[in-house]
């Protein structure tokens, strides 16, 4: 099965209709009464015990300022999304990349995978103020971080999936005179598609928190930078406004991914329950 047969028009409408089904049929109800339930019981809380606003801000007065600082957060949004997606973007596409090569020279993954791992056990609030000194306060350090948080489980996902093609499946295609370009392409990557996908919601939310680091260490705009000017002088409504428009953000990213593995892996018999 050809990846041009999974983007074909027909499917993708098929795929919103039961995406927008499943939203009105009331999938979702449940999770939507259990945060109304928690936005309830902590507007009660804060109401009942009296809790200062500048340290527990009741939802509605979050909310109000999501309304009243909204051009605030939006010009700190735009900047925040431009590094996220362009990490996700770079990250993913060097650890496919990466992946491949591993899979097709295997000296060269026992060379530079214990590499990568090493680099992975860093924390990234370690490592992020060294690539803020390497490449300035500017969009190419945020972009870098962002990228480094995506790569390590695309990669390993992306090799997996890979290296999970049954090795009788590869003789076969061997016997056909099938070329590595065409076991690659219509064997191995199909293979690889769930794996992949499965790491790409993954860095879909970790790619926001890359980008927030990178601003906390040296930013003068954008959600993280938001995040810290609210933390000190105090504001806690907006400071909560800016976390909720951040994770916002993450389900965003994340809800896109998925929409696309949705559309791509038609063959992948779909979770009920």
């Amino acid at each position: 099965m050809s990846i041009a047969s999974n983007l074909d028009p027909a499917a993708s409408s098929e795929t919103s209709r039961s995406f927008a089904s499943g939203f009105f049929s009331g999938r979702y109800v449940p999770s939507l009464l259990a945060v109304a339930g928690l936005l309830l019981a902590w507007e009660g809380g804060v109401r009942i015990f009296d809790v200062p606003a500048y340290i527990a801000p009741a939802p509605s007065d979050v909310g109000a300022t999501l309304s009243e600082e909204s051009a605030l957060l939006f010009r700190n949004f735009v900047p925040t999304l431009i590094e996220s997606v362009l990490g996700f973007l770079i990250g993913n596409l060097i650890a496919i990349t990466v992946a491949v090569t591993f899979v097709h020279h295997r000296s060269v993954e026992k060379a530079f995978y214990p590499l990568a791992v090493f680099i992975n056990t860093i924390p990234i609030l370690a490592i992020a103020p060294i690539l803020v000194l390497l490449f300035g306060n500017g969009l190419l350090a945020k972009v870098v971080i962002a990228a480094l948080i995506c790569f390590f489980p695309t990669l390993v996902n992306m090799v997996r999936g890979l290296q999970s093609v049954s090795p009788q499946t590869l003789e076969l295609a061997r016997i056909l005179s099938a070329s590595k370009w065409e076991i690659f392409w219509k064997i191995r990557l199909q293979a690889s598609l769930p794996y992949l996908f499965s790491a790409l919601k993954i860095a879909s939310t970790t790619c926001v928190i890359g980008a927030i680091v990178g601003e906390w260490v040296g930013a003068d705009v954008g959600l993280g930078a938001l995040i810290i000017d609210a933390t000190f002088n105090f504001r806690s409504a907006l400071l909560y406004a800016t976390v909720f428009v951040s994770s916002g953000l993450a389900v965003l990213l994340f809800t896109a991914v998925t929409l696309a593995e949705r559309m791509v892996i038609r063959w992948k018999p779909e979770q009920t329950g």
